[in-house]
């Protein structure tokens, strides 16, 4: 298995979106790295591939899919594999990734991160799919933890064993999207802290920080506005369990001016380098 911890030196990171293109090329912001939608720079030529290159140059680029389907019980997309692989050989990202869920019936995308089953099953499956695709592009993968509505009636895990499991059956690494378990701990009713104390430390990557809409009933994940006080604390905890990981500020919908996401990432910057303080005094 690879050493995850050396993407620690990644520091805090923001999704590249092409509102902030300009800036990013002409500013150089202080910023340890960019992620990008994997699917936005499949098209061959263009004007996103041209910027690609140019931030490519100045910055390490991580990409992230939503659309390869790992948990579908269905062969992956061989025609989406061979594109991802082309761009993964052109650009050389630090890390590629995508989510544990399933988003295709057919050959229907339904273009939603949808949840599964935690079973046996659905863990042989995951596992089968995420196995051919770090085999067709020779690397490892990371697997995201997806916000969810609905639980299934006949899951017989809880879904960090279901995540633990699925990483540790297909070799892969692990990206903990911490909103997403504050999201989906409110939603149905277990705790947050637990899910993060039982994640195995060697599996997990990087993480990903977000906002979200409180509906009263529920929480919905926007990625819309600044990280919640409460997630925060829970990356706090996710620090002192993991150590240092590469960190990702994720604002999808009602984008701010970039200077609004340099703070946050900052915010995450900072915690990572007083737990990097602190440990340095404990030794």
């Amino acid at each position: 298995m690879s050493n995850f911890g050396d993407l620690a030196a990644l520091g805090a990171g923001i999704g590249l979106r092409r509102e902030h293109y300009s800036h990013v090329i002409e500013q150089r912001p202080r910023v340890g790295w960019f992620e990008v939608i994997s699917e936005n720079f499949m098209e061959p030529g263009g004007r996103p591939l041209n910027v690609l290159e140019r931030v490519r140059a100045d910055f390490p680029v991580a990409f992230h899919g939503v659309s390869m389907s790992l948990g579908a019980a269905a062969p992956l997309d061989c025609h989406y594999l061979r594109t991802l692989d082309a761009l993964v050989r052109r650009f050389d990202p630090v890390i590629v990734s995508d989510h544990l869920c399933w988003t295709r019936s057919g050959k229907h995308n339904l273009h939603d991160l949808l949840p599964l089953p935690h079973t046996e099953e659905s863990v042989a499956v995951a596992a089968q799919n995420i196995s051919q695709a770090q085999d067709f592009l020779g690397r490892q993968i990371l697997i995201e933890n997806v916000s969810t509505y609905l639980a299934y009636t006949h899951s017989t895990m809880a879904e960090w064993e279901f995540l633990s499991a699925v990483a540790e059956a297909a070799g892969c690494g692990i990206l903990l999207d911490i909103n997403n378990i504050f999201v989906n701990a409110f939603n149905h009713g277990f705790s947050a802290d637990e899910y993060v104390d039982a994640i195995p430390t060697e599996r997990v990557a990087q993480f990903h920080l977000a906002g979200h809409r409180d509906c009263a009933t529920h929480l919905l994940d926007t990625h819309d506005q600044p990280v919640h006080l409460a997630v925060w604390r829970l990356y706090e905890r996710a620090l002192r369990r993991f150590g240092p990981r590469a960190t990702l500020i994720e604002w999808d919908d009602n984008l701010p001016d970039f200077t609004t996401l340099e703070a946050e990432a900052a915010a995450a910057r900072g915690r990572i380098e007083q737990l990097s303080v602190a440990g340095r005094r404990a030794v």
